[in-house]
């Protein structure tokens, strides 16, 4: 059974790989040491960010970072020896089956950062491949077994991405899928996870447009005596206004103990300071504001 987690969380995730490495810079296939030393020096910014909203008052018993070993071994070092809060992720980037980035050799990784959370991104729809799904939930058992055998926290980032044959039902109706059926999908994702021995104290959840459906994702996550296990909302690169509505959303809904909000956060800053529009501290600034933001948003809409 899950150990849980219940406290307000508030994650700066920045653990992209792929997607960073081709989107950001624009680079395919195996990295240069100089290349690999670029991006690492890229998200350094966002880490000193983190830092600095630290410093303007967001609360360091409910920060976090989640930032990958690739690129990030440096920042999870220094951030473990500051005793914030770090989450490391298992997987490999940009599959969409999930498996472990280092093979069988997972577990040594996990013990030598020692994070506050292994994460997971899957992709997963029950109406899906079934045997890839069987093989996905086969590893994430072992992961879960092996965390909670040592007492580590387990944060699972769950995206239902729709079915070719549910786009279909919808005429592509991208946002109906999302209003409709999404909340359903996971809420049975969850269930069958569980039913299968995966057991995660963190649910990294893809926005909700309503209250009912984050209650009816917290029912799920926290049922059969799962009653600290929480959830936090991602903010999938939307814009402002619709990330600021997921937060909003969540908030009210007990369970939903926070966020994790990445490139909405740090991309367009990134981006000006690459392009030399706005010096470094700029954009340090820039994305610590932003952090800041978040945590007002969520904490104001809680009541806190």
């Amino acid at each position: 059974m899950a150990i849980g987690f219940d406290r307000p969380l508030y994650v700066l995730p920045f653990d992209h790989r792929g997607s960073f490495q081709s989107k950001m810079f624009g680079w395919k296939g195996s990295l240069t040491a100089a290349q690999t030393a670029e991006i690492a020096a890229t998200k350094q910014v966002i880490y000193d960010a983190f830092k600095q909203a630290l410093g303007a008052g967001v609360p360091r018993d409910r920060a976090g970072i989640l930032v990958d070993e690739q690129f990030g071994a440096a920042i999870l070092k220094d951030a473990a020896q500051n005793g914030y809060i770090t989450a490391c992720p298992a997987e490999k980037s940009g599959q969409d089956e999930f498996d472990f980035e280092y093979g069988e050799q997972f577990g040594q990784h996990i013990d030598a950062f020692n994070p506050t959370f292994c994460k997971v991104l899957v992709r997963y729809n029950p109406e899906g491949d079934a045997a890839m799904n069987e093989r996905q939930t086969a590893r994430l058992k072992k992961l879960s077994d092996y965390l909670h055998s040592k007492g580590r926290l387990y944060m699972f980032e769950l995206l239902v991405p729709a079915e070719a044959a549910q786009m279909e039902r919808l005429k592509g109706d991208k946002a109906a899928y999302d209003r409709d059926v999404r909340p359903g999908l996971m809420v049975q994702a969850i269930e069958r996870l569980q039913d299968a021995g995966v057991e995660p104290d963190v649910w990294k959840i893809e926005g909700l447009e309503s209250a009912a459906d984050c209650k009816r994702v917290v029912a799920a996550a926290r049922r059969n005596g799962r009653d600290k296990v929480g959830c936090i909302i991602l903010g999938r690169g939307e814009n402002e206004k619709k990330v600021y509505d997921w937060l909003t959303t969540a908030a009210h809904v007990p369970g939903f103990i926070g966020f994790a909000v990445g490139r909405t956060t740090f991309w367009d800053p990134l981006v000006d300071w690459r392009a030399q529009k706005i010096p470094r501290e700029s954009a340090v600034s820039r994305i610590a504001g932003r952090f800041r933001e978040w945590v007002d948003v969520f904490e104001k809409a809680r009541g806190r």
